[in-house]
């Protein structure tokens, strides 16, 4: 396994473009993207868990659940397609069909998503040339993979993508990534577009359970803000181009697919949380020695979302009863007397509790180490085995300026 450059089109058999089509009058950013993969690919997919789901979310879901084929995947930011009633589906509908008669393939080989405001519908007239300049625009250089990438941003900084290689018998399999979110991340996914694409072979019922598991210690691991969204889509696309022979069951190439596929999922994670909105640091906790993995996911992912304890971190103040507050309503059941908690950056490590009660720590030191980033928080609770590891980032003064006015 290594890490290789590129996002979506690091894989054999796939074109990307992005580029701006004008679904916000007045700005100058990307706002289109289109994937598109030479030959019939499995799909898979993973979508917000909150009540109110935008119109991509229901499109994708019946492909994913239904055929489970995909050619094509073709994603505007902007505008988020939610809360738009009939009319929204029905312009996802459209630009399937557009974009099917363009690529001569079938609409519901076609996937959407979208991002942006909530409630106003899509200018379709906009939409439609958008694609119709996608279409000729697709190559499939890193460039254009990277075009892609930064096409899906809303409140990004920057774009985010992740590669990776792996070997499966005799053959070379490629995986990789795109993805945005920035704001509106939480547990169960946050705002948060995830694309990825790979060469191998497998099965498409299997891609579906390994990318259900996945994201559960990944994007399901990280939050900024606290907020669900009603967007959130991961979509993982496999054409077999790499002929490895095809994965059928978790055994030896598939446990090597697995990795290879949380690679990117994991590095993607990371991303958003270091790309919170206003955040200057990633924030990274994990649980040791929890009774049950799901009792260690419940109490870093408790800590990771704490805004006292991310408002100490972006204070560089090494609070330590705030996070074993956050601990101690997190509803798992731990014996607080038994805790010992570590802080380490680049700057270096330094234990701040020892079984309950603060250590004769340098709050200097701590305030230096604080000041890294990522900043990791090592939690052990001693209660058995297990451990888990969320995403967040610290509180600052500009996430409130970012999220007061969003929508100008």
């Amino acid at each position: 396994m290594r890490e290789i450059t590129g996002g979506v089109t690091a894989a054999r058999g796939y074109k990307a473009a992005g580029l701006r089509a004008g679904i916000k009058a007045g700005k100058t950013n990307k706002d289109m993207a289109m994937v598109y993969s030479m030959t019939p690919a499995v799909c898979a997919g993973t979508f917000t868990r909150n009540v109110v789901k935008a119109a991509t979310v229901y499109w994708d879901r019946d492909i994913v659940e239904g055929p489970g084929i995909a050619r094509a995947i073709v994603v505007n930011s902007g505008i988020a397609n939610a809360c738009t009633g009939q009319e929204g589906i029905d312009n996802c509908r459209r630009e399937a069909e557009i974009a099917a008669e363009l690529l001569d393939i079938r609409p519901e080989e076609v996937l959407v998503g979208s991002t942006g405001v909530i409630g106003p519908q899509l200018p379709m007239d906009v939409v439609e040339k958008g694609i119709r300049k996608l279409v000729p625009a697709l190559k499939e250089d890193e460039t254009a993979g990277s075009e892609a990438a930064e096409a899906i941003m809303t409140t990004d900084t920057h774009k985010k993508e992740v590669a990776v290689e792996c070997r499966i018998g005799e053959k070379t399999v490629r995986v990789g990534g795109m993805c945005k979110g920035a704001g509106m991340i939480h547990p169960n996914m946050g705002t948060m577009l995830a694309f990825v694409t790979s060469d191998a072979a497998i099965d498409q019922k299997l891609l579906q359970t390994f990318t259900r598991a996945i994201v559960e210690d990944t994007f399901n691991m990280v939050s900024v803000d606290g907020d669900t969204s009603t967007n959130d889509t991961c979509l993982v696309l496999c054409n077999g181009m790499a002929e490895n022979e095809e994965i059928r069951a978790d055994n030896e190439a598939g446990k090597i697919f697995y990795e290879a596929l949380k690679w990117v999922l994991a590095g993607l994670s990371k991303m958003i949380a270091g790309d919170g909105e206003g955040c200057t640091r990633l924030f990274e906790v994990t649980c040791h020695d929890a009774a049950t993995k799901e009792d260690a996911r419940i109490i870093s992912k408790s800590v990771v979302c704490s805004s006292l304890t991310k408002a100490a971190v972006f204070g560089k103040d090494a609070n330590w009863g705030r996070i074993l507050c956050a601990m101690g309503y997190s509803g798992v059941v731990f014996d607080p007397l038994k805790v010992d908690i570590t802080l380490e950056s680049e700057f270096g490590s330094v234990n701040i509790v020892k079984e309950g009660i603060a250590t004769d720590y340098s709050e200097e030191e701590a305030t230096r180490i604080l000041g890294g980033s990522p900043v990791k928080a090592q939690l052990y609770i001693h209660a058995g085995e297990a451990s888990a590891t969320a995403w967040g980032c610290d509180l600052t003064y500009e996430y409130v300026k970012i999220n007061a006015d969003y929508r100008s």
